[in-house]
């Protein structure tokens, strides 16, 4: 058995980890989150930044009062610090502010001269939002996966290859947020370069459990473009961030147009202010963008190795303990002498349990949060899942026809850098209780979402928080 004791520990550092949650039984219990993969709860270092920050928000870069100028050095001071996160020399690369990371892409996909005849190659491992932004811009040519969910690196070279010339942009995904397999990106960017492509790493779900560096813009493996989401990364108050050269940026005009993107407009002409401001339309999230160069600057602090090491360590921890739950399916690696080779997420599926059901279980009566289905990665789930074409095609009939019930999918729990093995622990014992049909709900499935609840159950919502009370 792999030694119990963690080798990092944050859990001071995490807001919330402290709160109970009421289980179906009427029992507190202290909550484990187990999805980190989709949002991440704040650090206090962010919490505290925020509260500290608040009192002097005001707008930036055009006002004289003092709020508003320390409210301009402290977001300009926040573009500085992501940029030195991943590494970027920002005399010649630009850190641009949006929503989140499926914005960037979106505006990515916008500002890259692209034509229909252009060929983007990205994977099958891809979520969403690093898919479907590219396929009203340019040919997609998606590389395959291999059977256990590994990047097939030989049709990476072979469509590299056939589409030669024609490759304007290769963008991948710097780990899976389905099977957590960390890719070669700087492996790709030079086979990128060498076909006179640029690369795009979104690396939403790498940034918080490995290091990211672009390196130097002359070097061979230099990321071109970068992707972060601040609330993958302990600072969830809206913001994700495009990293990348400044002269993309400045050939044409911007996708979104308004206030603070120009330098002078007349009835007649408009001329466009520099990067990142062209880039950053109307009033920013400035308290999104502190929250996020906190978090940064925190992760530098402990150390991305560290980080790394405490997680590779729970990884392996959890393959070895979740082999004693009866039925069980891991999807992607299973052998924890290669958890290095992954960020911390482990799909799987019980025998003979919807996954919907068992992440509901684990919810109303483990106080566990996981995520169940297919992640915003479709292709990538449906080859994991081996599905032939034509159950793919009987599941896409009745999803479009409004039912999910029999939605394929799998149950993800995925770490932070704050879970430990108490954590996994918890998720094995509730698991091993489900296999046994240990769980007292009567859970009814709405065909609608597929999702499960228990019958007869009040969720005391009311007594944590709402907006308004529930009728």
């Amino acid at each position: 058995m792999i030694a119990n004791e963690p080798l990092l520990d944050m859990r001071s550092r995490i807001v919330g980890l402290d709160h109970e949650v009421p289980l179906l039984d009427g029992r507190r219990m202290p909550y484990v989150n187990l999805d980190n993969a989709a949002s991440t709860p704040p650090l206090v270092d962010v919490a505290r930044a925020v509260e500290a920050f608040i009192p002097y928000y005001s707008s930036v870069h055009r006002g004289t009062g003092f709020k508003s100028r320390l409210s301009t050095v402290a977001y300009d001071q926040a573009h500085e610090i992501i940029g030195r996160f991943v590494g970027a020399d920002l005399s010649t690369n630009t850190v641009i502010f949006g929503k989140n990371t499926t914005e960037a892409i979106n505006k990515l996909a916008y500002r890259l001269p692209l034509t229909p005849e252009s060929v983007v190659l990205t994977t099958q491992m891809e979520h969403h939002s690093n898919d479907l932004p590219w396929r009203h811009r340019a040919h997609v040519v998606h590389v395959r996966a291999l059977p256990d969910g590994r990047l097939d690196e030989d049709d990476f070279d072979a469509q590299l290859q056939r589409y030669a010339g024609r490759v304007a942009l290769v963008t991948v995904t710097g780990a899976s947020n389905v099977s957590g397999f960390i890719q070669p990106i700087h492996r790709l960017a030079r086979k990128a370069h060498a076909a006179g492509a640029l690369i795009l790493a979104d690396t939403a779900q790498l940034a918080p459990h490995r290091r990211v560096d672009m390196l130097a813009d002359d070097d061979p493996e230099h990321l071109d473009f970068v992707t972060l989401s601040a609330h993958k990364m302990y600072a969830p108050f809206g913001t994700g961030a495009l990293i990348g050269a400044k002269d993309v940026f400045l050939h044409e005009a911007p996708e979104y147009r308004g206030g603070g993107t120009v330098d002078v407009v007349t009835l007649d002409e408009v001329h466009w202010a520099g990067v990142p401001d062209r880039e950053e339309a109307g009033s920013p999230n400035v308290v999104g963008a502190v929250a996020m160069a906190v978090a940064a600057r925190t992760l530098m602090e402990v150390g991305m190795d560290a980080v790394a090491a405490h997680e590779e360590h729970l990884i392996a921890y959890a393959l070895e303990r979740l082999r004693e739950v009866p039925g069980i399916q891991i999807f992607g690696e299973t052998d924890p002498a290669r958890a290095h080779e992954k960020v911390g997420v482990i799909p799987f599926n019980v025998e003979g349990v919807s996954h919907f059901l068992t992440a509901a279980i684990l919810g109303y009566e483990g106080g566990i949060g996981v995520r169940s289905g297919c992640f915003c990665a479709h292709p990538y789930v449906v080859h994991l899942l081996q599905l032939d074409e034509a159950e793919s095609h009987r599941w896409r009939d009745q999803l479009l026809s409004g039912d999910k019930s029999s939605m394929p999918g799998m149950v993800r729990a995925s770490f932070g850098c704050y879970n430990n093995t108490d954590d996994v622990d918890r998720l094995v014992e509730m698991l091993q209780r489900i296999t046994r049909g240990d769980y007292q709900g009567d859970y009814a499935l709405d065909r609608a979402s597929g999702e499960y609840r228990p019958r007869n159950f009040h969720e005391p919502l009311e007594e944590y928080f709402l907006l308004e009370p529930l009728d």
